[in-house]
C-alpha cells in the first residue's frame, strides 16, 4: 500500500467521524442511535491510528533500507 492510499483511506475516515458526529444526540449520548454513532467515531479514529502506525514503519524500514 503506498502513500497516496493511506491518505485516502484516513480522509474517508475523518469523513466518517464527521457524518457519525451529526448523529449524536447530545443530550442523550450513550442511548439508541446516539451509541451507535459514538461507536462509529470510535472505529475510523482506530483505523486513522493504525494507518499512522503503517506509514510510520515503512518509513522507519526505508531508513533503514537506505544505510
Amino acid at each position: 500500500m503506498n502513500k497516496t492510499v493511506s491518505i485516502i483511506l484516513i480522509i474517508l475516515a475523518i469523513g466518517l467521524i464527521a457524518y457519525n458526529a451529526t448523529l449524536i444526540d447530545f443530550e442523550s449520548p450513550f442511548e439508541g442511535d446516539s451509541l451507535i454513532a459514538l461507536i462509529g467515531i470510535l472505529a475510523p479514529l482506530c483505523a486513522i491510528v493504525l494507518l499512522l502506525i503503517y506509514m510510520t514503519s515503512k518509513r522507519i524500514e526505508k531508513k533503514i533500507k537506505g544505510k
